[in-house]
């Protein structure tokens, strides 16, 4: 993987997959969760808002086209559930959860229990893709030449891992170790990039917000308290690396994947972490075997540039410095400056022009719109505008290209 530089995908304008979703999605998906609608009904509605948003995403000028994520509640989607060997459950036990990790953290901290969770109950096997069917409708409905740029994201492999105890990831009658958990976990997700890749998939965005964590001082603090770890926070981290590599292992040399990492994006624009990249970006940029980074840089709790000195001359990096969180528009001035200030970075850490530097860069929102389902604190015309301000900071900076 990532043995030479891949372009187109990704592009010098993106976006990260999850867009605002129609207040009549909404309802009609909350009517069959009461019982008041037929999935049959939803799935029309759903059929109807994909065609329009990506027709929205081509008027844009827009190259890496997602379905906005309609099909899901949230941007991680079905896949863990999907699979053998886990079950959703609606009231998890909190004393499973590492209370420090920022998601939990702030659930609690309000007064509320953490969500719906997903836990592996048995041993781990691919039985069929969640993700396919809503590929093939994207492609179904994009011009034949734009189907390799299309885009789907997927869940992180250490999602239903890292926020538990330790030891209570998996049952230990199924999984004696870590070891042998990711290695099922792993073949899982080969098997789901295969069954896309066979059905025309070339762009995968693995969303993970679990490796900004690695960038927070409030949860390393956390994790070195707790005396049930068996690992540091560094060899955790070299583990989950590890099951990323083995994931995308299998991955034929013309799919492109990247990994996006924010600091959580939910209801009401709400983040969970803040932290440079500082601490985690040599191992990230150096032995994650990805193609691109999608990293948020909208504020200051991402911290500056500097970390992208360690990006390799065969990566690309998409800075995330347009807020998806809320509606003012950013200055386009400023932000070409934020550009030309990350290229001076990576040429210096990478011994080249800042002119060369900039042919691995690329432009976003710092995550997506609606992450939840509910959306973040900003209205569909809002969106529209913050979509166009990325393709038009990208022609800027890269005129005429994708």
């Amino acid at each position: 993987m990532a043995s030479k530089l891949q372009r187109n995908p990704p592009f010098r304008a993106e976006h990260l997959g999850s867009l605002l979703r129609p207040e009549n999605l909404l309802k009609t998906r909350a009517d069959l969760d009461n019982g008041k609608a037929q999935q049959q009904q939803l799935t029309s509605i759903e059929d109807t808002a994909v065609n329009e948003i990506v027709e929205t995403q081509i008027k844009l000028g827009f190259h890496p086209i997602s379905d906005g994520e309609y099909r899901r509640h949230m941007f991680w989607g079905t896949f863990f559930p999907g699979m053998e060997g886990f079950e959703e459950i609606k009231n998890p036990d909190i004393d499973i959860f590492r209370m420090y990790m920022p998601d939990i953290a702030a659930f609690t901290e309000t007064g509320h229990k953490p969500g719906e969770s997903v836990i592996c109950t048995g041993k781990i096997k691919h039985v069929g893709s969640t993700y396919v069917d809503q590929w093939n409708y994207l492609k179904s409905i994009v011009p034949k030449e734009r189907v390799g740029e299309c885009k789907i994201t997927m869940a992180a492999p250490e999602w239903y891992h890292m926020r538990y105890k330790e030891g209570r990831a998996y049952p230990r009658d199924v999984y004696a170790n870590d070891a042998e958990y990711f290695a099922d976990i792993a073949k899982a997700y080969q098997t789901e990039l295969q069954i896309l890749y066979d059905n025309g998939l070339r762009n995968v965005q693995i969303d993970d917000p679990n490796l900004a964590y690695f960038c927070s001082e409030k949860m390393l603090a956390g994790w070195e308290k707790d005396s049930l770890n068996t690992m540091t926070t560094e060899q955790m981290l070299d583990a989950y690396i590890s099951l990323y590599n083995d994931c995308i292992s299998q991955c034929p040399a013309d799919m492109h994947v990247g990994v996006h990492i924010c600091r959580g994006n939910f209801v009401n624009s709400r983040h969970f972490s803040e932290g440079g990249y500082d601490r985690v970006a040599k191992k990230m940029f150096e032995d994650l075997n990805v193609g691109t980074y999608y990293l948020e840089y909208d504020t200051p709790r991402a911290g500056g540039f500097e970390p992208l000195k360690s990006l390799p001359k065969n990566k690309n990096v998409i800075l995330g410095v347009i807020t998806s969180k809320f509606p003012e528009l950013e200055s386009i001035d400023d932000m070409k400056k934020r550009v030309y200030e990350a290229a001076k970075f990576i040429a210096e850490g990478s011994n080249e022009s800042e002119k060369e530097a900039l042919q691995r860069l690329g432009v976003s929102p710092q995550c997506g719109f609606a992450s939840h389902s509910s959306g973040n604190a900003v209205k569909h015309d809002d969106m529209v505008n913050k979509l166009a301000l990325v393709r038009k900071l990208a022609d800027s900076i890269w005129p005429g290209e994708p």
